[in-house]
């Protein structure tokens, strides 16, 4: 017979060998657990310790209800579970097809709705071998529910009801699994196991392919804001962006040398263009897993740092995890156990340029003695900022499967290795006593945003496609608690320099990249340079793109993307604003409209224009030879275009769009609007 529990602070319940509990944790929220092991496990995975909040317990003949706050959950005799907001509304309910008619409303009136001879359970436990599960978690569907959030994928849906979803990780991938619905509740999976995500028509499903338990998060509020800043409580925030980076970025695959860099920096200051950061690309190094500079290419990297720094720009250095087995730091790595296992085959997880293997980030040790070789072959230089490559980490065949970790099979806990990446380069910096800690990563998961995460869309073809696609990811990954982010403008794969297609497409993507939270120029152009020698050492080496500093496609597109170089420069003290709002609230910097105009119909139907901050209303240009767009203006407010035009809200409008202009729309009477309008 089936068991409802009544504990100090939670609710539980108990039948065979099923427990589920559930518990208060942050306001207006609730953490919910269930196992068919023989206790809950306490890791925590993503969620920080929650502050104290008093629940209130209420007992009905066949029920539990738990209040905290805005939110109410109802759990009957048969195991059921549904979550309500303050005014009682239904926000989930699990998806049960039962012989059953015990009632799991906010009443305890008999129910039909849940009479099926289907057996099928919203939680299944299925044995896999080793003791463990494959889980499946079903909810109720409603066709009127609109979903966001999840991290980022190479697709143009904003809204991803319909969606399915693959929870892991890959180039351009990024699982981050919270989920915030138009209904008024934001939902958290935390479990790093491999799974999927489904929001169909039909049902809600949540799949993860190993674990032991059932985890998931839960927020009841009235507006997205409030949703996304309780979620951010929960999983933490992130600290408050440097003023430094907040400017111009220049990278491109790859400055071969360092003469090359101190000749791009100083063209920069030759022209008094603005310059924050200067980025230096993989194949720097002697070989793969040697972490330093080849002493060929960069006989004196310190004179370098200390150059670029007077010029005020900081050197930012890329740090792959993999590690060529031909190197010595492979040898001791491998006897200690610092690098992922494979189940099957030969230990190799990536041969591009080399037989590498990645090294485990999810070992505390591993993670330190990776630091320790970067601390003394950058950090020691002057060099502060990292750039986390290959964080997913990239598998030459992503068979899961075949994967251990330290913490577990990759099946079990593979989405966790990213932030467990970044996690060792900040708590490295961190116990250097820097404070200002930014670390470019191709990567994250739930919780990442909080180790000084910058991520960026990965490897993205250059065109008009891939650029819609980056404008969903990005608004997405906001929504999912990662502010801090940024695309290869331009995009990373293609593009070449002569090209007038492409041109139109770099300036397009620069002009909305000036309205990210980060204003970074990638790319790996074309032609591609062969370097001077194949190969040096029996280590084969690495081609180069074409240039790609805003100087390198004629004077004409330099002039436009100086243009916006210096709109940005003038606009970054409002940057500086809504980063500070990121690391004290929680907001993302860029927002679908619905987040500031939530009571406003038409911001949920609106995918292709959004807010940045408060106070800036962007529409991109997304297609080719596009040189207008519609446009929606929320009500309440005039806006005022960038050369002058006010506009009352309220309205749709047609926007000129020549290839010199982004529409873009800006509250008036504001401190930003002032310094966009400046000559």
């Amino acid at each position: 017979m089936s068991e409802l529990i009544v504990n100090e602070n939670s609710i539980a319940w108990h039948f065979d060998r099923q427990s589920v509990l559930i518990e208060p944790w942050g306001k207006n929220s609730l953490r919910v657990r269930a196992t068919c092991q023989s206790a809950l496990r306490d890791e925590d995975w993503a969620l920080l310790p929650p502050s104290q909040c008093k629940a209130d317990i209420f007992r009905g003949q066949e029920t539990l209800a738990l209040v905290n706050g805005d939110i109410k959950v109802v759990l009957n005799i048969k195991g059921q579970i549904a979550f309500y907001n303050a005014r009682g509304e239904l926000l989930l309910e699990e998806f049960w097809r039962q012989r059953t008619t015990v009632g799991i409303g906010a009443t305890e009136k008999s129910q039909d709705k849940y009479i099926s001879a289907l057996k099928i359970e919203a939680r299944e436990f299925k044995p896999v071998p080793g003791g463990k599960y494959q889980l499946t978690v079903r909810f109720e569907s409603r066709a009127e529910e609109k979903i966001y959030g999840m991290g980022q994928y190479q697709q143009p849906w904003l809204d991803l009801k319909g969606c399915t979803l693959e929870l892991a990780q890959r180039n351009s991938q990024a699982s981050v699994p919270f989920m915030l619905s138009s209904l008024g509740y934001g939902f958290f999976w935390n479990n790093p196991a491999i799974g999927e995500a489904a929001f169909a028509k039909n049902h809600t499903q949540w799949e993860a392919k190993v674990t032991d338990q059932m985890d998931y998060w839960i927020t009841a509020g009235d507006t997205p804001a409030e949703i996304t800043r309780q979620y951010a409580e929960a999983t933490g925030k992130a600290p408050m962006m440097p003023s430094f980076a907040t400017g111009f970025w220049q990278c491109k695959l790859r400055y071969r040398t360092q003469q090359e860099v101190l000749d791009v920096a100083r063209e920069y200051k030759r022209r008094n263009l603005p310059l924050s950061v200067i980025v230096i690309d993989f194949f720097h190094w002697p070989n793969q897993g040697t972490w330093c500079f080849d002493p060929t290419d960069w006989p004196d990297p310190k004179a370098m740092v200390d150059e670029l720094k007077s010029l005020g720009i900081e050197p930012m250095v890329s740090v792959w995890p993999t590690v060529d087995s031909r190197t010595d730091n492979y040898r001791e790595m491998k006897s200690k156990g610092y690098l992922v296992s494979t189940e099957r085959g030969v230990s190799v997880n990536l041969d591009f340029m080399g037989n590498t293997t990645f090294f485990d980030a999810t070992h505390p040790e591993a993670r330190r003695y990776v630091w320790e070789k970067v601390k003394k072959n950058y950090y020691d230089l002057g060099i502060r900022l990292f750039w986390l490559d290959e964080a997913e980490p990239e598998y030459r065949a992503y068979d899961f499967d075949n994967y251990r970790y330290h913490l577990g099979p990759v099946l079990e806990v593979g989405n966790i290795y990213p932030r467990q990446f970044a996690a060792g380069f900040y708590e490295g910096l961190k116990q250097q006593g820097e404070t200002e800690i930014v670390n470019l990563v191709r990567c994250a998961w739930a919780g990442s945003q909080r180790y000084g995460v910058l991520a960026w869309s990965g490897d993205v073809h250059s065109s008009f496609h891939s650029l819609r696609n980056q404008l969903a990811a990005g608004l997405n990954m906001g929504l999912a608690g990662i502010p801090w982010w940024t695309t290869d403008i331009g995009g990373f794969q293609g593009g070449n320099v002569s090209d007038p297609a492409f041109h139109e497409l770099l300036i397009r993507w620069f002009q909305w990249g000036v309205f990210c939270p980060v204003f970074r120029l990638h790319g790996y152009r074309e032609p591609q340079i062969k370097p001077p020698e194949a190969w040096r050492k029996g280590i084969p080496q690495c081609d180069s793109g074409s240039p790609n500093e805003i100087w390198s496609y004629g004077e004409e597109n330099f002039q436009v993307m100086r243009h916006w170089l210096l709109l940005r420069e003038r606009m970054r003290p409002y940057v500086d604003t809504l980063m500070r709002n990121a690391h004290t609230l929680g907001d993302p910097l860029m927002r679908p409209m619905f987040y500031d105009f939530p009571h406003q119909p038409e911001s949920w139907q609106v995918e292709d224009q959004y807010m940045f901050g408060t106070d800036v209303l962007v529409a991109p240009i997304l297609h080719a030879g596009q040189v207008e767009r519609k446009l929606w203006l929320p009500d309440g407010e005039t806006w005022v275009s960038l050369d002058g035009e006010r506009m009352q809200g309220g309205q749709w409008i047609t926007a000129q769009a020549p290839l010199e202009h982004i529409p873009v729309y800006v509250r008036a009477d504001t401190a930003v609007l002032a310094a966009l309008l400046a000559a």
